[in-house]
């Protein structure tokens, strides 16, 4: 099996449209380095100079927040879905 990596709006540029990409399971960082592989601009989207995750970037692994995880070092194993879900601000 794979991984499911469902691709925001804004981000589907980068997939030449796709709203899904399927990846191998791994942690949260392989998954972004196999996106980053399949599709180059992923990793300067979502991850900052340090290598960190963007702070207007949401990522869940199925319903849970990675933040509140494992971040980047959180174990997406076969079958599961990550989200990407850009922040929204305003007033």
């Amino acid at each position: 099996m794979a991984v499911t990596v469902r691709i925001p709006t804004t981000l589907r540029p980068l997939s030449g449209g796709a709203t899904t990409v399927d990846v191998e399971p791994g942690t949260l960082g392989d998954v972004i380095s196999s996106l980053e592989t399949a599709h180059a601009g992923f990793r300067d989207r979502l991850l900052d100079d340090a290598g960190s995750l963007r702070k207007f970037v949401n990522v869940f692994v199925d319903d849970d927040d990675v933040r509140y995880l494992d971040g980047l070092d959180t174990k997406v194993p076969d079958g599961q879905t990550v989200s990407i879900i850009p922040a929204v601000a305003g007033g």
